[in-house]
């Protein structure tokens, strides 16, 4: 979770591509026969024969080709020598990555790429990820990762997303077997090459944190709309509040028109499932700022009536993305201790075609009070997220106000795959997210914050402002957030920080 900036209050916007509970018993037991790991960090170093327990050492070679065997040895021995490993370690040839037996299929070492520019991650964070899926037994391991200290956090969370835990596939035969474990340890390096630095249990209690947030968040994206539907996501809420030992609040249907939230109900209002805003709050004693975090959570974009074709359509369970990034982030933070007053904003809502769809030519009136202007039903989750934003900073009086959202695919084409996009009013904030994202591996690059040249892309001759802009060539990646930051003002004194990620962009 991004540190407090002083006093500041700031706005952002997050865009990108990113604890497990289960309802009921048929869940159960379909997740059963999908044999879904559990990820155990350790804090020290666990002797095992890899006869028993298969292991894969993950490392950059530089590291690797200075690693005492001492270090890793009670991974290997009695199977490795100290000669195998040397002569296995001076065979790799990362271009980008290379793997090597040391002892049957039970037992490897693999290098990580060579290469990292100025905008990747020093830790290789996407190679890990992709060295695990391609190299896992499938059944209980130990993984160990060899890096510098700084690199922790983000091969970590790299580990994490190569065990996803959604899967609907079924076995033919009975599995009362337990789930695979997968033990994930880590070998420090830094300074001389015999020097040792500890992975300490506090290190391996945030890392665990940190990991079943990004779980829960890919398990949700993961799965379809006719399980996460806003019904579903509103379960996932309230058991994360429950485990927290928090109170959850949700303004849904009929009552969010009556209220005033006419983004949220005008995208949601033709799905048989009603649009909701959902929040959680966390108020330690002794904050001194507020913090809120609001989620873009489609659940299913159909388009509405400006409908997708039928290769653009698949996939889009995956437009929830953004709220379940922050709840899984939220759960995170709080279990970590965060210091700060914290909210989560969920905007929740099916963009379905129905006889209550919105009609391009409608009109809404969002919760800032600013109408608009329909002339795309598929740039529907910038008119939910500014009801979110705005019920941020008029009801939580929140001074630092976040979005995150699979919000348009204009990130794709200007950030990519690997970079989600960052629009904010703060320099400082700019560069502290950025650094943030190397140190995470959660990679970010600045988009233009220019609103006096490009929110005109908005204008409407009968309302405040249209929902999608003229020419799709002028900046459309900042102006699907300036539209946000609209309604709280740009005048706004606070901090603004919009991240975004194309719904075929950067994933989590």
């Amino acid at each position: 979770p991004p540190a407090v900036i002083g006093s500041k209050s700031v706005f952002g916007f997050l865009e990108f591509r990113w604890p497990f509970f289960l309802h009921s018993e048929a869940d159960r037991a379909l997740h059963l026969l999908a044999e879904m790991s559990l990820l155990k960090f350790h804090h020290l170093l666990q002797p095992t024969d890899p006869q028993n327990l298969p292991v894969l050492i993950i490392g950059q070679l530089r590291h690797l080709t200075e690693l005492p065997f001492s270090r890793v040895s009670p991974k290997l021995e009695p199977r490795v020598s100290p000669e195998t490993f040397g002569k296995a370690i001076s065979s790799l040839q990362p271009s980008p990555t290379d793997v090597c037996s040391l002892y049957l299929d039970v037992a490897r070492v693999a290098a990580l790429p060579l290469k990292s520019s100025r905008h990747n991650t020093a830790s290789r964070a996407h190679a890990i990820t992709k060295l695990i899926q391609t190299n896992t037994t499938g059944v209980s391991e130990s993984i160990v990762i060899v890096c510098e200290k700084q690199d922790l956090l983000a091969s970590a969370c790299a580990v994490a997303r190569a065990f996803p835990l959604y899967n609907r596939k079924t076995s033919k035969q009975a599995t009362a077997q337990p789930p695979p474990t997968v033990h994930i340890e880590f070998i420090v390096v830094g300074g001389s090459p015999d020097a040792v630095v500890e992975v300490t249990e506090e290190d391996v209690v945030a890392l665990a944190n940190v990991t079943v947030g990004i779980r829960l968040a890919a398990r949700i994206v993961d799965a379809p709309c006719n399980e996460m539907n806003v019904s579903g996501f509103l379960a996932e809420v309230e058991d994360i509040a429950a485990g927290l030992g928090l109170k959850s609040k949700i303004i849904r249907g009929l009552e969010l028109k009556e209220r005033g939230f006419g983004g949220i109900y005008g995208v949601g209002k033709a799905a048989l499932d009603p649009p909701a805003l959902a929040v959680l709050s966390y108020e330690p004693q002794g904050a001194t700022e507020t913090v809120a975090w609001v989620g873009k959570g489609i659940v299913f974009d159909t388009g509405g009536l400006s409908i997708k074709g039928k290769t653009a359509m698949p996939g889009m369970k995956r437009d929830c993305g953004g709220a379940a990034a922050i709840l899984g982030a939220f759960y995170a933070a709080v279990k970590s201790g965060f210091r700060q007053n914290l909210h989560a904003v969920f905007c929740l809502a099916e963009n379905a075609v129905g006889p209550e769809a919105t009609r391009p030519d409608d009109i809404h009136r969002l919760y800032s009070g600013c109408t608009v202007e329909i002339n795309n039903t598929d740039a529907e989750g910038r008119l939910m997220l500014s009801d979110g934003v705005v019920y941020a900073d008029r009801d939580l009086k929140a001074n630092i106000i976040l979005d995150m959202a699979t919000l348009t695919g204009a990130q794709g084409i200007a950030t990519g795959k690997y970079h989600g996009a960052i629009l904010t009013n703060s320099d400082d904030w700019e560069a502290r997210a950025l650094e943030i994202g190397r140190r995470t591996g959660d990679l970010l690059s600045p988009v233009p914050y220019c609103p006096e040249l490009h929110f005109s892309e908005f204008s409407s001759a009968v309302a405040d402002m249209k929902n999608s802009v003229m020419d799709r060539g002028n900046a459309q990646v900042s102006c699907a957030g300036l539209f946000i930051g609209a309604h709280l003002g740009f005048e706004y004194r606070g901090c603004m920080d919009a991240r975004r990620y194309g719904r075929t962009g950067a994933q989590w």
